[in-house]
Formats: structure tokens, sequence, C-alpha cells
């Protein structure tokens, strides 16, 4: 899916050198061969063709979704990020706070059990639909339109004013796949090293807000926060940056306003 560029608004293209065979000498005259795809020559063309036909379907379930979401005046937000960033633990603590004041509902996805599900249990949510994802080949590494599609029929979206798709957590695929959101949102842990931006371009350029999760383990790590920010910048300057650890609420109270902004509920009471 890697040779599939996406951009802010959602369109994608191919990456035509992507398949081809790129050549680069290195040291002492040695050839890298680049996404070499030349084991594919029969089937190639086919490949690309179905992979094609694979994201316009969803993109057409995608926009169903959005609509659905818009007439039921629910804002969806799509929250990534890789294994172990702290995404649940940061919703647990944004139910707490915001379900307070605005009705959230929350779809869990993930290859296999409702772990996670479960620790949101009793924090704030006024419904939770889970989707695993295992009966994909070995397990999907994201959720698409259809599958979100599936879980919003067990929602009552009329009740709801914010539905937070907590995605499995994967640094490639879910930024490629819409599901009909209406904002992006990427949580990063620190100790995932400060090269990851220039390493998975496609998950930072795709998120509308990056929590920087985890900050509270800065002064226990040989991590560069500058390079990172620099690095982020490099890939998406418009990216707005939370600096958070959910484990002791710092930067949660910012990342909730952020949330609430989104939230047409939230801005029709700001009006009023």
């Amino acid at each position: 899916m890697g040779r599939f560029h996406v951009h802010r608004d959602g369109t994608r293209h191919i990456d035509e050198h992507a398949l081809d065979v790129h050549d680069h000498h290195q040291h002492g005259g040695d050839l890298l061969a680049a996404g070499d795809h030349s084991g594919y020559k029969e089937t190639g063309q086919t490949r690309v063709t179905i992979l094609e036909n694979l994201l316009s379907e969803n993109d057409r379930v995608a926009d169903d979704n959005g609509r659905r979401f818009g007439e039921s005046g629910v804002c969806a937000v799509n929250l990534m990020s890789s294994p172990g960033a702290g995404k649940t633990v940061l919703l647990r603590k944004t139910l707490e706070e915001l379900g307070r004041s605005l009705r959230i509902g929350v779809i869990e996805g993930d290859i296999a059990t409702s772990l996670d599900a479960d620790r949101l249990e009793g924090a704030g949510a006024r419904a939770i639909s889970v989707v695993n994802t295992s009966a994909g080949f070995g397990g999907e590494c994201h959720l698409d339109a259809v599958m979100v599609q599936s879980a919003m029929e067990r929602l009552p979206l009329s009740e709801l004013d914010l539905l937070i798709i907590e995605n499995v957590g994967n640094l490639v695929c879910p930024a490629e796949f819409r599901v009909g959101e209406q904002a992006r949102a990427m949580v990063y842990a620190v100790t995932e090293g400060e090269e990851k931006p220039l390493k998975y371009p496609v998950m930072f350029r795709a998120a509308d807000v990056v929590v920087v999760n985890k900050v509270d383990l800065l002064p226990h790590l040989d991590f560069d926060l500058d390079a990172f920010l620099a690095n982020l910048a490099a890939v998406n300057p418009q990216a707005q940056v939370i600096m958070a650890s959910a484990r002791t609420g710092e930067g949660v109270d910012e990342w909730c306003a952020w949330l609430a902004r989104q939230s047409p509920a939230a801005s029709s009471e700001a009006e009023d």
C-alpha cells in the first residue's frame, strides 16, 4: 500500500516509480534495488488495478459514512498511532474529562480481543462498538470504511455528539484508508524515536493534530525533542502539536479542547 501517496485533502495517486526497480549505486559500487517488483511481471498491472479498485470502493463507503455522520450531527475523529503509544490510556482520560460535556461514542478497532474496550468501560462513553479485524488475512492492520460502517450500525448515532474511532495500532495502513472521519488525530510516544516522521511520512502527513505522548519520560530518555519537531514540520508543517502525558494528565485539557472544537454541538453552544 505504500506506493499510494495520500494528500491532506484525501486524494491519492499511484507513485509510478514505486512500480519499477530503482538502481542506486552505494559504497564500492554495490547495487541496491529499491521497490523491486520484478517478481510480478505477469500480474503487476492486475495487482495495481485491484488496489485502485479497493481504494475506490473504500472511498465510496467512506463518503457514505461521512454523510451519515453529518446527518446525525456527529463529528467522527480517526485516532491513530503505533502499538503502545498510549492512545487507549489517553482515550480513557478523554472520556473521563470530556464525557461530562459531550455525548461520546467509541469504535474500538483491534486485530483481536476486546481488551482495550474493556479498559474504557465506565469512563464516560455513551456507547462502545468493538471491531476485530482477525477475519482478514492474518488480521487486518487497519480499519477500513466497511468495518466502520458495520460498527456504526451498533451505535445510537443520533444520541452522540462525538465519535472517536480508535484505529488498529500501526504506522502505515490506517493513514491510507479513509473511514468517513471529519478529522484525523495521531498519538506519538517519545519512546519511538525522533526519526519516525521521516520513516513514516504518510501517517504524520495525514494527521491534523499530533499528540506527543509520554513527555513525563523525557528526563529518562536519550531523545531529541527539537529534532523530532523539526522532522514533523518538514513532513507536515500544518499539524497542530500537543505535548502530553496520558499517565500524569499533562496536556489532556488541550487535547480535549481540540476535540471539542471539532464537534458541531460544541460549536453551536459557543455561538449561543
